[in-house]
């Protein structure tokens, strides 16, 4: 509940509308097939009648992200609590032997959660960060990179990890650490355990303009045609802010105080390639918020994939984090927990004799 309460900025991102999903792997690049069946069986509109129900109205927001009206996670955790009066809830107990019980839910996982899957008979996939800022520089050797001067400044762009097929897309917010934002967030949950690997030290590219080649170097010779006395600095293409211009542009190698009539060939060029391959370094990670996501936990290959029940004990089930299942920012995450949490309940309700506990 805990974890729940700060989700979404404390807003609580309780799920998605996937309207804007052309695919699952887009959102989920760790169990997308399980996701495709728990969606199934326990969609977003399911989850959002069971609140109303109880009394909690929601909103949408850009990115499909839906959000209890209130704008308070606290709604959220108390209808919850609320749903399980005559459920005795122990806290700070150790748990002995799980899974010898009749039937045995595991929800929790990463980092010291995984200590309670010790010694059961699952394959573990171990943990690593995902959904984390990067730090940046401008060189392997490390430090601060010149871009984080613009911190504040957003934009459109297109991330990349060179020599990977690791890519992301979307709004990008420079820090004055690195990079942040959905573009940066997104690119950490696809590469998690690339980066990992890498000790978070890796090249990275930015593209800051979603055009080809062509239509990028037609856009700014329609600024140089419109602007030919004014200087560089005062006049751009649409989409980019004068700060990010600016930066740009001495990036570039472009001498200040030119105007748009002295830019040549050779100029462009530079300019061209600063746009579609800005190359930079991550330097390390940094959490986002007070939210944490991993990714790794108990195999699939381990589990049931219809009733999410351990292949080799039968009552012992798995649900949310405690799988290999996570997603990028915008409430993904939390749908996993609550579609994989309802086929669980589904299978213990329809199997057991529920007047027998």
């Amino acid at each position: 509940m805990a974890k729940l309460a700060v989700t979404g900025g404390g807003r609580c991102n309780i799920s998605n509308t996937f309207e804007q999903v052309r695919s699952l792997e887009e959102v989920y690049p760790r169990g997308s097939r399980l996701m495709k069946r728990a969606l199934a069986e326990f969609s977003p509109e399911m989850l959002l009648d069971w609140f109303r129900k109880r009394g909690v109205n929601f909103i949408t927001e850009d990115g499909g992200r839906i959000f209890p009206a209130s704008q308070d996670a606290g709604e959220i955790v108390s209808t919850l609590l609320g749903a399980l009066d005559g459920v005795r809830i122990e806290c700070n107990t150790r748990v002995e032997n799980p899974g010898d019980s009749v039937f045995t839910v595991i929800t929790t996982g990463g980092g010291k959660g995984m200590d309670i899957l010790k010694n059961l008979p699952v394959e573990i996939v171990q943990p690593v960060p995902s959904l984390f800022t990067f730090n940046l520089s401008d060189s392997p050797q490390g430090g601060r990179s010149r871009l984080c001067s613009l911190m504040g400044t957003s934009s459109e762009a297109i991330l990349s990890v060179p020599g990977t097929s690791f890519r992301s897309e979307g709004d990008l917010l420079i820090t004055d650490w690195g990079l942040s934002g959905p573009a940066a967030l997104r690119l950490s949950s696809h590469a998690a355990r690339h980066l990992a690997d890498c000790g978070y030290k890796s090249p990275l590219q930015i593209r800051w303009i979603n055009l080809p080649e062509d239509g990028l170097r037609a856009a700014i010779n329609d600024v140089k045609t419109a602007n030919p006395r004014k200087m560089l600095k005062s006049a751009h293409p649409e989409g980019i802010s004068s700060r990010l211009w600016e930066y740009l542009l001495d990036r570039a190698g472009i001498r200040e105080g030119m105007v748009w009539a002295e830019l040549g060939s050779k100029g462009l060029n530079r300019l061209v390639q600063t746009f579609l391959a800005d190359n930079y370094y991550i330097s390390g990670k940094t959490r986002f918020r007070d939210e944490f996501v991993s990714c790794g936990g108990v195999s699939l290959f381990s589990v049931n994939m219809k009733t999410l029940e351990c292949k080799e004990r039968a009552g012992l089930f798995f649900a949310g984090e405690v799988l290999d299942v996570d997603a990028v920012t915008g409430g993904f995450n939390l749908q996993a927990a609550w579609s994989t949490a309802h086929i669980v309940a589904k299978t213990i309700i329809n199997r057991y004799d529920t007047q027998d506990f």
